[in-house]
């Protein structure tokens, strides 16, 4: 009774300090678009939405206060801006002209201040306004933690970041998808700044991945995690015992400027209930995407429970996807391959397109779905390897387009049913 009273007084002194909100700038790029930003104290909680009819973005930043209240004109695209206070919440609303492309307001320390800012874009026959889901994806471990370690010296770190960057190179290619790589080289991030830095890049979803090790070399298979305090099995209990002594130095290493996710559950038991429904969700559809792959074995049929520090996100569907245990020689031999690497990558990918298919966000590509998505030719593309990374065929991609395969291009774009 002491402790939980000694936790409440501190979660109630620290939400005292008031984070002050002011307006910045409204400043056109060199493309043409225009970037919109104000300042905070400290990061915060941020929902982001637009409405049509009129045109409007709404930021709604909790846990703020503005001195007083802002209003102003701008020249086109934006009629003005407003800033109001209702009780905990600043709401920001740009009023805009027209339907524009904008994106989720990203969140960035600069010098004592928090800078938040997002951009519109004006763009041609778009009659709503729009934007990309953000897809965060955390490659884990990296730089001085190199996670398990495989049969000739294959490192977690690399396996993860390799599937990472598939999956990346598919989101960033398909049009209504934003990927943001939470780690992308060898390099080390601490557990916190992970799931924060999906907060600062406006993630609709987290996604972590992983290639665990486990002491008996016969453990073998792909399994997908939400989290929860209890774990749903031993290996679960195991994985999640490996990381706790660091977990527990790390909570206390949250720098003053950051979310608190940990107060927020208590603050937002709503928000929270949702986040935890949504990531099991999530976690559902992308397990079936991997036990449809032939070459994946599956560990655990469900969806389990760990207390995995990266899911700790107040709002943002979180799940950590452990591709295989590399302790076992067949798991190893596939995860060193790219093609068991891409065909990961391809089952998290239609999990996450199949989840936005049911869960559609308001303003996006999903919210009303045309049966297709439109992907962009890369450089080294091979309309073979599109094909699998899609799970369709050939013959599906060329008749759908109405094209010859020797007629694609870098910069085409084509139609893809899933």
């Amino acid at each position: 009774m002491f402790k939980k009273f000694i936790f409440l007084f501190i979660f109630t002194s620290s939400l005292i300090t008031a984070n002050e909100l002011s307006f910045n700038e409204v400043a056109q790029l060199e493309n043409g678009s225009y970037k919109i930003s104000f300042n905070l104290d400290k990061v915060a909680y941020i929902k982001s939405y637009s409405e049509n009819d009129p045109n409007k973005i709404i930021l709604d930043v909790h846990d703020t206060v503005i001195v007083k209240k802002f209003n102003k004109k701008f020249n086109f695209p934006i009629k003005e801006i407003n800033i109001v206070n209702d009780e905990n919440i600043t709401r920001l609303v740009v009023d805009l002209y027209e339907p524009v492309f904008w994106q989720k307001p990203k969140q960035e320390k600069i010098d004592n201040l928090i800078e938040v800012s997002f951009d519109i874009e004006r763009k041609r026959n778009l009659k709503t306004n729009k934007r990309d889901v953000i897809v965060a994806i955390d490659a884990g471990h990296g730089g001085k933690y190199p996670g398990a370690v495989g049969p000739n010296n294959i490192l977690e770190k690399d396996v993860t970041l390799l599937i990472a960057k598939e999956l990346e190179r598919t989101l960033q290619a398909t049009e209504g998808y934003k990927a943001v790589m939470i780690r992308d080289g060898d390099n080390t991030i601490s557990l916190n700044k992970r799931y924060q830095d999906a907060r600062k890049y406006g993630a609709d979803i987290f996604i972590s991945i992983h290639a665990d090790g486990f002491r008996l070399s016969s453990v073998k298979g792909a399994s997908v995690f939400i989290w929860s305090e209890e774990s749903s099995s031993t290996i679960a209990r195991n994985l999640s015992d490996k990381k706790r002594e660091k977990i527990q130095a790390e909570i206390k290493n949250i720098e003053p400027y950051d979310f608190n996710d940990d107060e927020a559950r208590y603050k937002y038991p709503e928000i929270y209930k949702n986040k935890i429904k949504q990531s099991r969700n999530l976690g559902v559809k992308i397990l079936d995407q991997l036990k449809r792959d032939p070459y994946t074995h599956i560990h655990k049929e469900n969806v389990e429970y760990a207390d995995f520090r990266v899911l700790k996100s107040v709002d943002i569907p979180s799940v950590l996807v452990e591709s295989g245990f590399i302790t076992n020689p067949e798991d190893a031999k596939r995860l060193k391959g790219k093609p068991g690497r891409r065909m990961i990558a391809r089952s998290i990918f239609l999990g996450i397109h199949s989840y936005f298919k049911d869960y559609p966000i308001k303003g996006t590509f999903s919210e009303n779905y045309i049966g297709h998505v439109t992907y962009t030719i890369q450089k080294g593309d091979v309309l073979s390897e599109i094909a699998i990374r899609f799970g369709v065929t050939v013959n599906e991609i060329l008749d759908l387009n109405n094209i010859d395969e020797r007629s694609l291009y870098i910069g085409q774009k084509i139609k893809i049913a899933i």
